[in-house]
Parts: structure tokens; sequence; C-alpha cells
């Protein structure tokens, strides 16, 4: 892919380490990448980073073609820069963006348009452990025009946002859950397994429902019963009942996180059971009851794990591991942090060197 690169003439003041905390900060340039139905995918290129000019009918702002994904670079110790998996988000993206009548790049494209950024904005990867540089690969809509149908014009960019920890401070730190048990992230049948920008809108409501009542963050339950577990906020979530790590199968309204596949194969090389199987809220009470609920937490790319301290539900609440975070959190989280600094061998070929 020929990337035509037009270096910013005013580079920002970069925030110290300390300072990043998620989203709050952006890198000096941006990739880009339009799509007509005459030209196919043209036009990659890198640019300062700045706002798009759109036509205010375009499809994303009307009938809501708008996706995205997320992914991170490291600078481990050796000063060299890893990214994590970068393959994998393109191909969720490629599988994804047809159930929202999207076109993407190809899969070795996408891969190429984040390396190319992190190239370009290398010296914006934070060096201090716990801190990356998060990419946000994005699809639109930008045709201008009304009437439902999929738009004939989408633009494909790649933003870079250096992060720290995702709840603030260092390491691990448990969150309150409530248990949501009216509203629906997803149904099945709907967008679940896509990281539409629908189904983030769709959570806000709850989501900061739950903040109000002094929670962190919501549990959603299936749509049809409100019976089983499908995520936790807007990350997949894992039971440790016993020795056997418990997590919901994948289907189509839920999200198949990089960062689940990661966990699931470090648990089994570490010598925990792995079930992917349905888990009511049932089941988690009982097994609070008989105390075999060791731990629960989130995974995904951005907290990398969440542990959860606290499932409240009907008036009830349920307190994991004294609501501290838990050892095989904590080392799940260790492992993976290890590995994405190049301080671990990887033996998965999930890294990709940038320099």
């Amino acid at each position: 892919m020929d990337i035509r690169i037009t270096k910013t003439t005013a580079p920002k003041v970069k925030p110290p380490d300390a300072e990043l905390g998620f989203g709050k900060f952006f890198s000096d340039h941006l990739f880009a990448m339009d799509f007509t139905v005459e030209k196919g995918w043209h036009d990659a290129r890198i640019q300062p980073y700045g706002p798009f000019q759109l036509d205010p009918a375009a499809g994303v702002f009307h009938y809501g073609q708008a996706m995205f994904e997320g992914s991170k670079a490291f600078r481990g110790n050796d000063g060299h820069i890893r990214m994590f998996r970068p393959e994998m988000h393109a191909k969720r993206m490629a599988i994804g963006a047809p159930r929202l009548c999207m076109p993407t790049p190809s899969e070795a494209q996408m891969t190429e348009a984040v390396r190319a950024l992190v190239k370009v904005d290398s010296d914006w990867v934070p060096k201090s452990e716990g801190t990356s540089l998060y990419m946000r690969p994005t699809l639109i809509g930008t045709e201008g025009f009304l009437g439902v149908r999929p738009a004939t014009k989408y633009l494909y960019f790649v933003i870079a946002s250096p992060a720290g920890n995702y709840f603030g401070g260092k390491g691990l730190k448990s969150v309150r859950i409530w248990v949501e048990t009216h509203d629906v992230r997803a149904p099945r049948g709907g967008l679940g397994a896509t990281k539409a920008g629908a189904n983030y809108a769709a959570s806000l409501l709850s989501a900061m429902t739950a903040k109000k009542a002094g929670f962190d963050q919501v549990l959603w339950l299936d749509g049809k019963d409100h019976e089983f577990v499908e995520e936790v906020g807007t990350m997949n979530v894992c039971f440790l009942i016993g020795n056997t790590l418990v997590t919901p199968p994948l289907s189509d309204s839920i999200l198949a996180g990089v960062t689940r596949d990661s966990v699931l194969t470090l648990a089994k090389e570490l010598g925990f059971g792995v079930e992917e199987r349905p888990i009511s809220i049932k089941e988690i009470r009982a097994a609070h009851q008989a105390g075999t609920l060791k731990e629960v937490f989130g995974t995904g790319t951005a907290a990398v794990i969440s542990p959860v301290g606290e499932l409240a539900f009907g008036g009830e609440q349920l307190t994991i591991n004294g609501g501290q975070p838990g050892p095989v959190a904590q080392k799940l989280y260790e492992e993976i942090g290890a590995i994405q600094r190049g301080a671990r061998p990887d033996t998965h070929g999930w890294l990709q060197m940038i320099d």
C-alpha cells in the first residue's frame, strides 16, 4: 500500500506519563483512506491530526454506519516498540463490517495502516510500565444522502492516544458492578458481535444509572430472559469457580475479544480448567454461597484485566475475594503485560515489532 505522508509543522507538547489516563490526549498524526464504489479504497495517507469535513447528510450521522477497533503499541525496557495482535483486530473489523453493510480495506491494509501510524508517531509511545499507545481504527459512512440504504462512500481512519491505566492509578483495582436486569446491551440477532458505535450508545444509559448509584459499570445479561451472563461493561467477563475459568461462549450478541482469547490461552497454560459455556446469574449466586466463586474479572484491550470486587442486584450484594483483586487476575495481568513489553518470550507469535 502506497501511503502518502504529510508531517505536522506544529507538533504538540507530549503529556507526562503520569498524567495520561485513557483517551485524553492524541498524537500528532492520523491515517486516513477513502472508499467509493468507482475507485474502491484509495488515497491512503498520514496527515496532521485534525477535524474531518463531512456532509451533514452523511450516513454515519443518520443511519449509524460506524464501527471501530482498538489495539495497542508498547515500548519495552529494551526501547523497542511492539504491537499486540494487530492482525486479529483487523480480522475482527473485516468480519464485523458486513453486518453494517460496510466495506473494509483488506486485513493486510488495515494492519499496515496501524503500523505506519505507529512508526510516524513512534515518539508518542510512552515509556513507563503500564502505559501504551492506544490505536483506534474507525470506519464510517460518509456519503451525503437521505433514504435508508448503505452509503456508497466510506472513510477508514486511525487515530492514536497515549494511554495509562484505564481506571487511573497504577496496577489493578477492583470495581463495583451493577447487574442490569431490564435494559439490554445487544440482543441475539443484533450487533453485539460487531464493534458498532450503536452498541456503545445502547449501553450508556444503564452505565450512567449504575454510576449514579455508586457502581463502576454494568453486568449485561441475555436479552430474552435476563438470566445468562453476556458481558461486563465494554468487556468480556470471566468467573473463576473452583479451579476452572468460565466465560460465556461467543455468539452474535458477544464480542470476540482479543484479550479474552489471550487470557483463555494463558489460563490453560497456567493449569486452570477453561470452559466456554452459558453461565447464569443463579449459578453465580450459588457458587458464591458455596464459597467456590473465587474471582470475577473483565477482559478487554483498554483495561486488559478488570477485577470485580462486588456484584449487586435485587437488593443483594455479592462480595468477591474480599473486594480485592484476586491472584489469578493479577497473574494474568502481569503475564500479558510482560509479553506485550517483550519481557516474556512471545511463544504464540502475538507481537509485531515496529522498530
